[in-house]
């Protein structure tokens, strides 16, 4: 596997672990409600990241190699806007959102890396719109996520290893390697 091949599957995976962080603590959010709990007037909500995301991903992902990333239809500053879409009409966007852009990567070759994209009118390499994405998508990730911490508070399932676990986790990872 040569190096450009490998960083389009590394991205790919890296890409749908941050899908499944999101994805792991809509699980754990039973009440819609939580979507759209701000923790202060500045913060966005749940929804309001998820709007921002899907508008995100449509806008780059969509005729990615042929087209500015930033659409002439993307109504940016409405994805931040409170609405009141249900917990199913999110959920869809999410996963609507992740699909394109990771139908748009699935089908992207090694040679098409170093072609030039642009995302606002600015040229980039490929692998470089790539990595702008996989800084920008887990930055609003870990957001999710630590709005679902607060709202879940004590009986917030960790999706990582949990407090004070870390040496217990340590030896099962050593463990398993030696079999």
């Amino acid at each position: 596997m040569s190096f450009k091949e490998g960083f389009l599957k590394d991205s790919i995976k890296r890409f749908k672990y941050y899908k499944e962080l999101g994805d792991k603590t809509f699980a754990q959010l039973k009440e819609e409600k939580d979507f759209f709990y701000q923790p202060s007037t500045e913060s966005n909500s749940i929804a309001v990241i998820v709007q921002h995301m899907y508008g995100n991903m449509l806008s780059r992902w969509t005729n990615f190699l042929t087209e500015d990333g930033e659409k002439e239809w993307r109504k940016r500053d409405a994805e931040f806007e409170t609405t009141q879409y249900s917990k199913a009409d999110l959920l869809s966007f999410w996963n609507d959102g992740w699909k394109c852009m990771l139908d748009t990567l699935e089908s992207l070759t090694a040679d098409d890396l170093m072609k030039t994209v642009t995302i606002r009118t600015e040229p980039l390499p490929v692998y470089d719109a790539i990595l702008r994405q996989l800084a920008h998508y887990p930055y609003h990730v870990g957001q999710i996520v630590y709005i679902g911490k607060l709202i879940k508070n004590n009986s917030w399932t960790s999706l990582s290893i949990p407090k004070g676990n870390s040496a217990q986790y340590l030896d099962s990872v050593k463990e398993a390697q030696k079999k």
